[in-house]
């Protein structure tokens, strides 16, 4: 990988952020941070008490996650949902060589990930997770993963397309 690799895992809430962005970490010997642990409280009780974040909640959060890219002298792996665009130029304002890896996976595969596990995010807000999704575009830095295989078969995979994308 590229010497100092600031890689994004991104995607809805159940896409796979934290454990194929950990197991890509480890892939290749980066630090691994889950940027829902960077979370102000505030925003956590927000969505746990099933309230979407507006963008003013994201705004710090999202600089946070850009100072922790920009942090990290090696690089570093952080799984972030960074769903729409304008929270990815974000993420880019704070640390320009971020490249990101979205996660692509069924509705209905989020909704039973979602469903079967403990976390501040309930099911209930999959679907503004959804509509705020902008997958990424051509003139991003980045490339598409299908998260529908062993998370180490996933962490391969973007491996291989970041490196086919001269991204690594």
């Amino acid at each position: 990988m590229a010497e100092a690799s600031r890689i994004v895992v991104m995607g809805p809430s159940g896409s796979g952020k934290t454990v194929v962005g950990a197991v890509l970490a480890t892939r290749l010997d980066l630090p691994f941070v889950d940027a829902d642990d960077l979370h102000p409280d505030a925003n956590v009780a927000k969505m746990a008490a099933g309230t979407p974040l507006a963008d003013e909640d994201r705004w710090p959060w999202l600089d946070i996650v850009a100072q922790t890219l920009r942090g990290a002298a090696g690089g570093a792996v952080v799984a972030c949902s960074a769903l729409a665009r304008r929270y990815r130029d974000r993420i880019r304002e704070g640390a320009p060589d971020a490249v990101f890896v979205e996660l692509k996976v069924s509705v209905e595969e989020l909704a039973r990930r979602m469903s079967s596990r403990e976390h501040f995010m309930p099911s209930s807000l999959l679907a503004s997770q959804l509509a705020a999704l902008e997958p990424l575009a051509d003139d991003e830095r980045g490339v598409v993963v299908v998260n529908d295989r062993p998370p180490i078969e996933v962490a391969d995979g973007a491996v291989s397309r970041l490196r086919a994308a001269g991204e690594a």
